[in-house]
């Protein structure tokens, strides 16, 4: 029997309880053994919760259980939830978890820590939610090279620039009608500026690329500045605005790796995925093109996938499962700024003025006050300086 203990009941943790209670047959079957959730740690009480008796405060009481053999860590953040994960794998038990966060900044280190002890790290659930995502990576793709991963990894930027396009509406309008919707938080910042789609795509690139990236060395840029107008003219030229964000394999090992908002033309496999879904793309040198699609976030999807690695753990309970990367430093990092691509600029100017300095332009839209328009491949510094003339009000790039 392997016993497993939840640390934190919020929104992931209860779902965790849920997925392993309803679910047990199944789960049981697919782990070959017995499963037994003996332990939830949260400092509240749940009168009535079926869950109320496996309430306990102090986490001692798992660390020194021996039934205990998983541990899923469902606190967020990285101040207690790093104690406990580094207790845990040091007392012999396995952990699994969806904290980007704590995966992002510290994975490296906890993984050599879960490789010293003979047990698994596995987060799954750190990265789209319920979509497989890592596990391709490193099995399924295991024989390409991987040059590129991207993707739409926050739904809450996702739906708020589906109602700025599809409805025309402010981004304000956008965002409360996101936090009515209980799909972005009161203070959205972290949503917002793209510091989710940050901690995501640093361990995306940590197992594309084999090399630890902290999240402070990836230029990020949120959806704040996207407008109305940016969304009109998008539409018009048959593109859709999509936060994305992005890892590109660069010569000498490095990685160019950034968050911004994109321009994304209709035909590209990210052009459909609207509201609060999540899709990722991985291009490998063998394979090409491979799209994984679902919800990102969610109790249940993000369960879902937790619940799997828990499975995964009990499997490879004798032989340690192989998942790790290597140590990196920033002088992996590749300026992003240089990576060439097509530009999206809105500039306070009239077409015709537009014409005269780039004549090739994909014109979107615009009057005698402003201008929309779609720019020849270059580097964010040469499309820079050849729109120094003008009033830029938005600059971002084309994914083709």
């Amino acid at each position: 029997m392997f016993g497993v203990a939840v640390l934190g009941f919020g929104v992931v943790g209860s779902g965790v309880a849920e997925v392993l209670s309803e679910n047990a047959e199944v789960a049981e079957k697919s782990a070959a053994s017995p499963l037994k959730l003996k332990y939830i740690l949260d400092v509240r009480d749940f009168p009535g919760n079926p869950f109320e008796k496996l309430i306990v405060r102090d986490f001692a009481v798992i660390e020194n259980d021996p039934e205990i053999r998983v541990v899923v860590e469902t606190i967020g953040g990285v101040g207690v939830a790093q104690e406990f994960t580094r207790r845990a794998l040091s007392a012999g038990k396995s952990v699994v978890t969806s904290n980007k966060e704590l995966v992002s900044k510290f994975g490296f280190e906890l993984l050599e820590l879960a490789k010293a002890k003979g047990v698994n790290y596995l987060f799954e659930a750190s990265v789209g939610g319920g979509i497989p995502i890592l596990r391709p990576i490193t099995q399924c793709l295991a024989a390409n090279k991987i040059l590129e991963v991207y993707g739409i990894l926050n739904g809450t930027t996702n739906h708020i620039l589906t109602a700025m396009l599809k409805d025309g509406a402010s981004f304000d309008d956008a965002l409360r009608d996101a936090q009515t919707r209980g799909y972005a938080e009161q203070n959205p910042s972290s949503d917002i500026d793209g510091t989710d789609a940050c901690r995501k795509i640093c361990i995306l690139a940590d197992l594309a690329f084999g090399r630890h990236m902290n999240p402070d060395w990836v230029k990020t840029v949120g959806i704040r500045a996207v407008s109305a107008d940016d969304a009109r003219f998008a539409s018009a030229g048959g593109y859709k605005i999509k936060l994305l964000g992005r890892a590109v394999a660069r010569d000498g090992g490095k990685v160019a790796a950034y968050v911004a908002p994109h321009l994304v033309p209709g035909g590209n496999l990210l052009a459909s995925v609207d509201g609060v879904m999540n899709a990722i793309v991985v291009r490998g040198n063998a394979v090409g093109d491979v799209m994984f699609y679902g919800a990102g976030a969610g109790k249940l999807p993000t369960a879902s996938a937790v619940v799997a690695d828990v499975i995964d753990a009990v499997k490879h309970d004798a032989a340690r499962k192989w998942i790790s990367w290597g140590e990196g430093d920033e002088s992996m990092m590749y300026d992003s700024a240089a990576l060439v691509s097509r530009w999206y600029a809105r500039v306070s100017a009239p077409e015709g003025s537009v014409k005269r300095v780039f004549p090739d332009a994909e014109i979107l839209g615009g009057d005698t006050a402003e201008t929309g328009f779609i720019v020849a491949p270059q580097s964010k510094k040469s499309v820079e300086v050849s729109l120094g003339g003008f009033g830029v009000l938005s600059l971002f790039r084309v994914i083709d």
